[in-house]
């Protein structure tokens, strides 16, 4: 029973199939074959528009450090609440591309911003003031680290307060899909039609092997050689790229990155049921995808781990528990035989 982290989970199927496909003769190099315009089309189709510029990365720490990097100066900042990924789990990769930026850390339960402390960081920007160091983007994160979901109207209202401040609008998609699902939003309604200038879209946790999408929107593109400039120093700039492309065109068709969301996510409500029931056992955080963070008594984390049970112990004496695509039934009625 693993439950470790949607990073543990195999690739699905559809993906090496589309790997072996896309392994057939030459094709040109960075981003310039067949296979990666084809993903374009198909962006298209997921975004409900064609006004945006693409890179792929491996990783999301390469994608959310790339696009922050440019969009914050040196001299700037990046408002972002202070469990976000970029903050917590990147160590210090935004600061690094950026070449110094700071992040300025907001509170907010369920590690999503409270608009109280959003409004008053937004109000005490002064770029005329040499002292102060400004903030240039607002970075989002759907899930966020406390696996909840900000609904879209949520994102809306967030980006523009941020705008009318002159922020640029970053949402960190590394579990957007599964976000997606527990909302019922679409790609378009969670990005670029809420306000967001630049998406990272995650593919690797949802059953790719490694493939994240950095995404501009609109007025955003005019950063986009910058991007594939800053990509090329920092050394993601993959060569066969066409294997990246692969990937998330096997994930897009038919909605394949929908469909394993929503199994993951319901494999979470599932288990949370189940370990709720446990008189000792109370949650953390709302269940919004598929991530339960739940405090658990002695006794039920000694059973879980000599059944050979993975998870991790969290923040405030909590534990977490991450569900995938390949978290079986047999593992829900696994789970269920321990708790009782």
């Amino acid at each position: 029973m693993d439950f470790s982290s949607d990073t543990s989970a195999p690739a699905h199927p559809k993906v090496l199939e589309a790997l072996v496909a896309a392994n057939d003769g030459n094709q040109p190099s960075y981003g310039n074959d067949a296979v990666t315009a084809q993903l374009r089309s198909a962006l298209s189709r997921v975004l409900e528009t064609d006004d945006f510029d693409v890179w792929l990365c491996a990783s999301g720490t390469a994608s959310n450090a790339l696009a922050l990097s440019c969009f914050c100066p040196p001299i700037g900042a990046i408002l972002c609440h202070e469990e976000a990924h970029i903050a917590r789990d990147e160590r210090g990769a935004p600061e690094f591309f950026s070449g110094g930026g700071k992040l300025q850390l907001l509170g907010g339960d369920g590690a999503q911003i409270d608009e109280t402390e959003l409004r008053s960081a937004l109000s005490r920007i002064d770029r005329g003031f040499v002292h102060e160091t400004p903030a240039h983007v607002l970075s989002l994160t759907n899930l966020t680290e406390s696996g909840t979901a900000y609904p879209v109207e949520q994102i809306r209202h967030y980006a523009a307060l941020a705008k009318e401040a002159d922020l640029t609008v970053h949402l960190d998609g590394a579990r957007l899909a599964n976000a997606l699902v527990s909302t019922g939003a679409s790609a378009a309604e969670m990005s670029w039609k809420a306000g967001v200038d630049v998406l990272c879209l995650g593919l690797t946790k949802t059953g790719a092997i490694g493939c994240e999408i950095i995404i501009l929107f609109g007025a955003a593109r005019a950063k986009f050689g910058a991007l594939k400039a800053r990509a090329k120093r920092s050394g993601h700039m993959p060569p066969k790229m066409r294997y990246l492309g692969a990937q998330a065109l096997a994930m897009f068709e038919d909605d394949l990155w929908l469909k394993l969301a929503a199994t993951a996510n319901q494999r979470a409500r599932e288990a949370s049921n189940l370990l709720c029931k446990h008189p000792g056992t109370k949650l953390v955080h709302p269940v919004q995808g598929n991530e339960i963070f739940v405090r658990l008594d002695e006794d039920l984390v000694k059973r879980l781990k000599d059944a050979g049970a993975t998870f991790y112990p969290w923040l405030d004496d909590s534990h977490r528990l991450v569900t995938s695509w390949a978290t079986g039934a047999d593992t829900i009625k696994r789970l269920a035989s321990i708790v009782g």
